[in-house]
């Protein structure tokens, strides 16, 4: 008999609760209860910049809400156990016959998974010379002004905003202002 190979499934997911799903899913696992028929189980997540009052933070944010890929084999009772784990709906694709995720699906979130660099965060902002832009950290916080350079690499920008009745240059961060 040949060797029938797992596929990765979707299962759907009480919204915020994925990591619960994930961890009975791994501890099931450990205690051998789908008979070796589950092999991984992923939360796709990707990292990104968010601001915060002190700084700019890296988190990492669900790539997919309500959703838990699976490894699996589903024969026998896997698939039934599956859909049983508390906070989970079902799979994608239909309670009666799961279809599994494509390979180039698969590839792409696992690839896009991998692609997260510690340090090179791409800033997700596109600031151009001549756009309206509003202060909001630093000490000129609340003034308006209008972008007269842009520097990707070092993610600054120079603003002009008018003090005391005079265009006074600032250079800014990409995460100290916001487009108007």
């Amino acid at each position: 008999m040949a060797e029938v190979a797992s596929k990765w499934y979707v299962l759907r997911a009480i919204s915020g609760k994925e990591g619960k799903v994930k961890e009975y899913i791994e501890g099931a696992m450990h205690n051998d209860c789908f008979d070796g028929n589950v092999h991984q189980v992923l939360i796709p997540t990707e990292r990104v910049l968010q601001k915060s009052g002190n700084g700019n933070v890296v988190k990492e944010r669900n790539m997919l809400p309500g959703y838990v890929l699976v490894e699996a084999l589903l024969v026998g009772e896997v698939a039934h156990q599956l859909r049983n784990i508390p906070n989970v709906l079902g799979f994608l694709g239909g309670m009666d016959n799961p279809s599994p995720v494509s390979t180039a699906d698969i590839n792409r979130i696992l690839g896009k998974m991998d692609e997260m660099p510690e340090e090179d965060l791409e800033l997700k902002v596109n600031f151009q010379v001549g756009d309206k832009v509003k202060v909001n950290d630093g000490p000129f916080s609340g003034f308006s002004g209008e972008i007269e350079d842009v520097n990707p690499e070092k993610k600054t920008l120079t603003v002009s905003v008018r003090v005391f009745g005079r265009p006074t240059p600032l250079s800014l961060g990409f995460m100290q202002v916001e487009k108007e």
